[in-house]
């Protein structure tokens, strides 16, 4: 039997690459994350709903309304709701600099963590080059990555009637192909450069569905990862610590987090954050 997942609460928390609207979108797994963990800060890092495919026609099951008014429960309950659009929903980046119900929207802004470091938060595709200056190749690299993660369901399929474990064909062969791993290190390079240009400690991004925690020379680069494959977030704790979660339904949270504090037992995030 499973034990009751704990449900912790940090400083901010940051998620990206949910793409809404896409039979691909793992949006139970992250409703389930979102019962479980809980942030005084959501940074929603870009690529939230998937305007490109919405527009070849919407999937919408209830749970990808659930995560949105989940979302709009804890602007509710006082929690400060930051949207920084990606370029799947880039549309609303028309209303970077508004507030919408409580919900800020920024084409990118500037994190401080507890202890005073400052984190670039940006979706990241204006550094892509192929995005830039050729979106339809964009869009096409777009529908090449859906069929691989179409492909995952029957080989899964597969491999449980042979008695094997989930592997997903997508993230092989976005490690694994010699461009892809290339595309990946310059994107990261990049990103960190305009952290570096900006003065700040840091980046926290998305867009590449690539989840990472490293140095990039003096530069702290966080990146989101995504709701469709690899399920994983970033938190800040209340120390202005980071720490990179990868979700799945059996295991709640990877251990280490001392540092975030039951819900039952928070004080007022004003007295904690200082």
């Amino acid at each position: 039997m499973l034990r009751a997942k704990p449900h912790l609460r940090y400083r901010t928390l940051f998620i990206s690459d949910v793409h809404l609207g896409t039979r691909t979108s793992q949006a139970q797994a992250l409703l389930e994350f979102l019962r479980t963990h809980d942030a005084d800060t959501i940074y929603l890092v870009g690529d939230i709903i998937d305007f490109w495919r919405v527009r070849r026609g919407a999937h919408w099951p209830q749970s990808h309304n659930d995560v949105l008014q989940k979302l709009l429960k804890r602007v509710r309950k006082g929690a400060r709701l930051c949207f920084i659009p990606g370029n799947h929903d880039e549309g609303i980046r028309h209303f970077a600099g508004m507030h919408f119900g409580g919900i800020e929207i920024h084409k990118q802004t500037v994190h401080e963590t507890a202890t005073g470091k400052r984190y670039v938060v940006m979706h990241g595709d204006e550094l892509d080059i192929v995005v830039r200056t050729a979106k339809w190749l964009a869009i096409l690299g777009d529908h090449g990555y859906e069929f691989a993660l179409w492909l995952n369901n029957p080989l899964n399929w597969i491999r449980r009637h042979l008695g094997f474990g989930f592997w997903s064909l997508s993230a092989y062969l976005k490690n694994r192909v010699k461009h892809a791993v290339s595309f990946i290190g310059a994107y990261e390079d990049a990103v960190a450069a305009e952290a570096r240009k900006l003065d700040a400690d840091g980046v926290i991004c998305g867009h590449i569905h690539h989840a990472a925690d490293r140095h990039i020379a003096d530069i702290h680069y966080l990146n989101c990862g995504d709701w469709v494959e690899s399920c994983t977030a970033v938190v800040e704790r209340f120390d202005g610590s980071f720490q990179l979660i990868r979700w799945s339904a059996d295991v709640a949270i990877e251990p280490a987090h001392e540092l975030a504090v039951s819900v039952s037992d928070a004080v007022p995030s004003q007295q904690i954050s200082g």
